[in-house]
């Protein structure tokens, strides 16, 4: 803003201009696109320097660690609210990869125990993720009743 300031002023010396606020948006317009020409302009010695550089390297790389590190906290924190046993099937089944035959037998329940205590805590995980509590929410089981017998 100050540079449009100043070419402005620096223009206006000689003569003030009949409409102002056209003149500013004149020479705002024209500094801006002076601007982005002069960026896409590459000097020979930069382009010279960058060539003895590793081309390997990723100027952005740290970014993306603290990002996943942030990302990893923020699933650890999920993790850390699941009830015991949830938390147990998720990491047994997401973590270990282990299947649901596999895990059903390790903690000595049901498959259908395992898959619905996993669809329960992967979205409990998920709320956590997306900014909410986190926490389990089962539906009561005279609520599943009265769902039935009015389908």
């Amino acid at each position: 803003m100050h540079d449009v300031y100043e070419l402005a002023i620096g223009g206006a010396r000689n003569a003030i201009p009949h409409h102002t606020p056209g003149y500013l948006f004149a020479v705002a317009r024209n500094h801006l696109i002076n601007r982005a020409k002069r960026a896409r302009i590459v000097s020979f010695e930069l382009v010279a320097d960058l060539e003895t550089v590793v081309a390997d390297i990723d100027m952005f790389e740290a970014e993306r660690h603290l990002h996943a590190r942030d990302a990893l906290r923020r699933v650890q924190a999920g993790i850390d609210k699941l009830s015991p046993r949830v938390r147990e099937i998720v990491l047994l089944r997401k973590v270990e990869g282990l299947d649901v035959a596999e895990t059903s037998e390790r903690l000595g329940i049901g498959k259908d125990a395992v898959n619905h205590q996993l669809a329960m805590g992967m979205k409990a995980l998920a709320d956590h993720m997306l900014g909410g509590a986190g926490k389990i929410v089962r539906r009561r089981y005279g609520a599943r009743r009265a769902e039935r017998s009015e389908g």
